[in-house]
């Protein structure tokens, strides 16, 4: 599929889209987040679109299958076990800034990390995708995303022990 055609077909969608995942997550900004990674997803896909008999069937279950995962992940956070510490078991404010310094570390080694690494670190952890996700986003094979995840921990935690060595 062109791009003029994909404009033609997958753009006027989006109101449609838009709305759908507005009621499934509730927050107008996460959904239009998530329109555009349905739009990415579909434009990585272009060539295989013609292969489907719905193009609106499609780009509707991408939609519910992406605000699903941003619902665990909402709901991870929401249901954490730092939610359930009673209020005298908070760390002190220099044991906070101490975490978030770490966790300052961790983010700028990850910057630093090969693209795709990063890319694949960012969507399982961050994201919550799960592996065969990020391999059918990424046109990757399940196992190649385990590995470059693999490596990309190793690296993460190497650095980050390093660097607290220093």
């Amino acid at each position: 599929m062109k791009q003029e055609q994909f404009k033609k077909v997958v753009l006027p969608l989006r109101d449609k889209l838009i709305s759908y995942a507005q009621r499934l997550l509730g927050n107008m900004e996460d959904s239009e987040d998530i329109i555009q990674e349905v739009f990415l997803k579909l434009w990585y896909m272009r060539e295989e679109l013609d292969q489907y008999q719905s193009l609106p069937a499609l780009s509707v279950e991408i939609t519910k299958n992406l605000c699903l995962n941003r619902l665990k992940v909402r709901q991870r956070e929401f249901v954490s076990p730092d939610s359930l510490v009673l209020e005298s078991d908070f760390p002190s404010p220099y044991l906070q800034l101490e975490e978030k310094d770490k966790v300052e570390k961790v983010m700028r080694i990850i910057d630093h990390l090969p693209n795709l690494q990063q890319t694949v670190l960012r969507m399982k952890h961050v994201d919550g995708f799960e592996v065969d996700e990020i391999a059918e986003i990424t046109g990757s094979s399940p196992e190649a995303i385990r590995m470059n995840l693999s490596r990309a921990r190793k690296q993460v935690k190497s650095l980050f022990f390093k660097m607290e060595r220093e």
